[in-house]
């Protein structure tokens, strides 16, 4: 083998320096040098191609560069020094010709392709892997020139021979691993981002550039590129990769390679498991080669077969994951005792799968199937959960979802009190639900966790023995200790009046008295315990806080044995007060059919004291009444209990403004019947009650009559005459209804005839 290279050199030498010549006169890299030589020859005639050549003799690859059809990439001189050096190599004899062959092949491409008919990619060269023997690819990027595997640029292109075109390289193009052609590759420039992070706790680059025939090599590694990376960032809610702690980078990582195989896309079929560092993962063909991890999530292999020396490389679209925490949703698939519950999601209105596997938080309050089947088997209507109808199903599910995450720590260091749900109650507000935490954790008063805190991604579940039904406000007071007192009276003696109105579909708003209220209350007037609890309740409104002002409404309680609806009135300069006597201590526990709000002391029947007491109105009227006239009772007298006289009062209110229009007078006598000039005695005079068109007339505490006009004029809705003449004063709101009386406001002071 020697005899003959050496033959041949001689045989050519003649010719080398006048090729030498004729190649040195050719100043343009870009246009092609075409000469009437082989490949081999062309090298022969370079001074900077003699290691090269050497080489070729060595490797015995000269007589297959004469012929066929090669683009060869060659090294230079430099290169190979340079090349020889960083492998400890004293000379190109030191290194053995199998090694040395096998490098060479890498240099070389079947077809002559011209630098302007190269294009990024994969090509494949004459090397071969030393386990399979498949063909080693060579990673070609033409962004800036042509660079070759990411370490050799071409830096005199397109030397044409006979049989083939030459480059000469700045660099040996070493046999690339893995890593190789991942770092040359700027569609895994991400991937080698993670590969190489400080703080993973393994080594990928020196493991994955072992060559093959040591273990772990060879390998087969799934390369997930730059777009696939950015999915999963989107996918995980992170901004970067350094968002993504290291033992489930690693844990990823170690997924997307297998050891100890160089398994090619043929060798890929239907359902094969494939064992990764990581664990398991699945192939499939049948469509397109895809990977699916075991959150079933599905990664395309895009591009296959990227041969390098110690393994093959896969492009896919998606990284594939390790088993990550499940939504709340995914909880409830993987727990067989919530089977019903999801059957129940999918079946509701509004798609309640998507729903509670969004971003949340939530905290889910989950029915086993033991529940579900009870609250099934409490109606002979329901065979199964087809037949509930689907809207409510959904808002019978939704009142079990509680936004933001609750962990069974936290119920119980809030011990009870009210959460809302993700449910629809009254007025189109969210439903209110009652936990009591003092003996392990109960709902509504009707379900208790069983099993606690199954965190999700993106919240937590909380199993539960009793299906939660919309409550109404009923419900809720039953459920809540604190109002105990009140249930108790409401159902007194066996009482259903209460309970059956309060259950029907409403709208009502109740004010509803704490224990403590019940236990401070001594009813000192004697009152009906009935028309008491009926003075705590609003029909017709779901009055939520929010929506409150100073004003005056109707409750359920009724005036003697008259149709006409007592008075209650609200303030709300400071919180929300009711009648001056009873504050709102919770409000907007929102049930189906209503809203209750807990209040601080019992609202006894008010009297018209009441009312000119508790609205800041009548502030001056209440001095007049009191202060300036301390030889008249009139706050005992306005008091007197209906039925015993002088009650009932029809009571002409004058407002703040009212008195302001005129000198109150300093006479205590005259004062006295001034105030008495606005009070009719034994008489609860309604709007209702009067001439309408047309006149009214009636006799004053005081004695003259007063006289009302209905209609009034703008914007008066009544006019009153007083005893003096005066019938320009304005009756501006009327039928403030107590329970000894009737109150009308009028606009200005009603005199009465001094002169009498």
């Amino acid at each position: 083998m020697k005899m003959k290279a050496s033959n041949f050199i001689k045989k050519t030498g003649l010719l080398v320096l006048s090729l030498f010549l004729l190649w040195s006169c050719n100043d343009d890299d870009d246009t092609p040098v075409i000469r009437e030589f082989n490949i081999v020859e062309l090298a022969l005639t370079s001074p900077d191609l003699t290691s090269l050549v050497a080489a070729l003799e060595k490797a015995d690859l000269v007589a297959t560069l004469q012929s066929g059809d090669y683009t060869v990439f060659a090294p230079t001189n430099e290169a190979f020094a340079a090349f020889l050096n960083a492998k400890g190599f004293a000379s190109l004899e030191a290194v053995p010709n199998d090694v040395l062959r096998t490098i060479l092949l890498n240099h070389v491409v079947v077809g002559g392709a011209r630098a302007n008919q190269l294009t990024t990619g994969y090509i494949e060269t004459l090397a071969e892997e030393a386990t399979t023997k498949n063909t080693i690819n060579m990673f070609v990027n033409t962004s800036g020139g042509v660079k070759l595997n990411g370490v050799s640029d071409v830096i005199t292109p397109n030397l044409v021979a006979t049989n083939g075109v030459v480059h000469i390289v700045n660099a040996v193009i070493d046999l690339p691993t893995v890593v190789d052609f991942a770092v040359a590759d700027p569609t895994f420039s991400i991937l080698v981002q993670a590969l190489t992070r400080d703080d993973l706790t393994f080594d990928y680059v020196a493991a994955l550039s072992t060559m093959s025939g040591t273990a772990p090599a060879p390998f087969t590694v799934f390369a997930p590129t730059n777009d696939a990376f950015a999915m999963l960032l989107t996918e995980l809610g992170a901004s970067a990769l350094s968002d993504i702690d290291e033992p489930t980078l690693k844990a990823t990582l170690d997924l997307h390679a297998v050891s100890g195989a160089n398994v090619l896309a043929s060798g890929l079929s239907d359902n094969l498991t494939v064992t990764t560092l990581g664990g398991d993962i699945t192939a499939n063909v049948t469509g397109g080669a895809t990977l699916t991890d075991s959150n079933g999530r599905v990664s395309n292999i895009i591009v296959t077969d990227v041969q390098a020396a110690n393994g093959v490389i896969h492009v896919i679209d998606k990284v594939v994951l390790p088993k990550l925490p499940s939504t709340v949703v995914g909880i409830a698939l993987d727990t067989p005792e919530l089977s019903i519950l999801v059957q129940a999601l999918q079946a509701a209105d509004g798609d309640l799968v998507s729903v509670l596997g969004g971003e949340g938080p939530y905290t889910i309050l989950a029915p086993d199937n033991a529940a579900f089947q009870a609250l099934l088997d409490s109606n002979p209507a329901w065979n199964s959960l087809a037949d509930i109808d689907t809207a409510v199903l959904s808002q019978v599910l939704l009142n079990h979802v509680l936004p933001g995450k609750l962990m069974s720590t936290d119920l119980v260091g809030l011990g009870s009190g009210y959460a809302s749900t993700e449910a629809t109650g009254a007025g189109g507000n969210k439903m209110s639900i009652f936990f009591d935490a003092s003996n392990g954790v109960k709902f509504n008063g009707v379900s208790t966790v069983k099993m606690a805190d199954k965190e999700g991604t993106n919240g937590v579940i909380h199993i539960v023995d009793a299906v939660i039904g919309l409550p109404t406000i009923v419900d809720h007071a039953v459920a809540n200790p604190g109002l105990s007192s009140l249930v108790s009276n409401l159902t007194m003696g066996g009482n259903t009046t209460f309970t059956d109105l309060l259950s029907t579909p409403g709208d009502f708003t109740v004010f509803a008295p704490t224990n403590d209220a019940f236990t401070a209350f001594s009813n000192p007037n004697s009152n009906a315990l009935d028309a008491i609890l009926l003075n705590h309740v609003v029909v017709g409104a779901t009055a939520v806080s929010s929506g409150l002002t100073n004003t005056y409404v109707k409750t359920a309680a009724t005036y003697g044995n008259t149709d006409n609806n007592l008075s209650l009135y609200i303030n709300t300069d400071s919180g929300v007060t009711l009648n001056g006597i009873a504050d709102v201590s919770k409000a907007d526990i929102i049930a189906s059919n209503g809203v209750i709000h807990t209040v601080d002391a019992v609202i006894d029947i008010p009297t018209v004291t009441t009312f000119a007491v508790a609205d800041p109105t009548f502030s001056t009227l209440v001095t007049a009444l009191t202060t300036l006239t301390p030889s008249t009772d009139f706050a005992g007298i306005l008091s007197t209990a209906n039925g015993t006289a002088p009650a009932p009062f029809t009571v002409f209110a004058p407002t703040n403004d009212a008195f302001a229009a005129i000198t109150v007078p300093s006479d205590e006598g005259v004062l006295t019947n001034i105030l008495q000039h606005h009070v009719i005695a034994g008489a609860n005079v309604t709007s209702a009650d009067l001439n309408n068109p047309g006149t009214t007339t009636a006799p004053s505490l005081e004695g003259d009559d007063l006289t009302i006009t209905l209609p009034g004029t703008s914007p008066n809705i009544a006019n009153l005459t007083d005893g003096s003449g005066n019938s320009d004063i304005g009756i501006i709101a009327v039928d403030v209804q107590a329970g000894n009386g009737v109150i009308h406001v009028i606009n200005k002071v009603a005199i009465p005839n001094l002169t009498n």
